[in-house]
């Protein structure tokens, strides 16, 4: 063994040179991206952009603002309870060595590895066709939410997994319940590993384009009722870009998209954090 004042040898010199450089690599690519953005959006991210109604002069992302907002709302009212619920259930209910868990383990990862056309030809097929829905808010929502929920899962079971076993035996110890164990101390305690989920989703849901263009359109109105069409500002973002005459806009809606997805995650983070209290 090796003691610690020995010198590295070439093998950890270069395991932490192909380390750092990939670290410097990935923070490189991600500041060129965001400036690239912003140094390209900005000078166009006007009044007219936010107009309340979408025409061809001003290509207001307006509609798809709200659009993509009502989009994460209802994503996330599904997806959490059925994410968490999921996870608690195969962390604290079953046995985590049962076959019934393993297998919604791996359907689970398989969910996870699907591409979302998939997803989006799955919702046309089934929500917008089958199911009569339409092109429509509703049928996004519903796609979105099986889209997202391995992730859900996934993030929330790492997490509870992460929680010590002494915190629930102490509890029950001491005569607590299983159900104000698991909402006041296992929840709490692994609140950071479900807030990244939900972070995550977020990321998730604002950046899909192919999976929401077969199931809630490309409309450029503000849906009033879960049975209209609409678009988000990704779909609205891509329709600008190949287009090909509205490259200027299309950089302003990415960084009113950053902006929005920045406000979001703070938000969850918050509305979770005053919960944790």
């Amino acid at each position: 063994m090796r003691s610690k004042a020995e010198p590295k040898g070439w093998f950890e010199w270069t395991v932490q040179a192909v380390v750092h450089a990939g670290i410097v690599l990935t923070l490189g690519v991600l500041l060129y991206l965001i400036v690239h953005v912003l140094w390209n959006g900005i000078p166009y991210v006007t009044a007219d952009l936010f107009a309340f109604r979408y025409n061809t002069t001003n290509m207001s992302l307006f509609p798809s603002l709200v659009t993509t907002v009502y989009l994460v709302a209802g994503t996330l009212a599904l997806a959490i309870p059925l994410g968490i619920g999921t996870a608690l259930y195969m962390t604290e209910y079953a046995r985590r060595s049962s076959a019934e868990v393993k297998l919604v383990r791996i359907a689970n990862e398989t969910l996870a590895a699907i591409p979302s056309i998939v997803y989006g030809l799955f919702g046309f097929l089934f929500f917008v066709t089958f199911c009569r829905l339409g092109y429509s808010l509703a049928a996004g929502i519903l796609t979105m939410t099986i889209l997202v929920l391995p992730l859900v899962v996934k993030t929330t079971e790492e997490a509870l997994l992460t929680v010590p076993q002494n915190l629930r035996e102490g509890s029950y110890g001491l005569g607590v319940g299983k159900k104000d164990t698991i909402m006041k101390i296992i929840l709490p305690v692994a609140m950071r590993g479900v807030i990244a989920g939900i972070i995550l989703a977020i990321g998730r849901i604002v950046g899909e384009t192919v999976a929401l263009m077969y199931t809630i359109g490309t409309v450029a109105e503000i849906p009033n009722h879960l049975l209209a069409s609409g678009r988000t500002m990704a779909v609205h973002m891509y329709a600008l870009s190949g287009e090909g005459l509205h490259t200027d806009k299309a950089y302003a809606t990415g960084v009113v998209l950053i902006l929005t997805v920045l406000l979001m995650n703070e938000a969850s983070a918050y509305i979770v954090r005053k919960w944790r209290k």
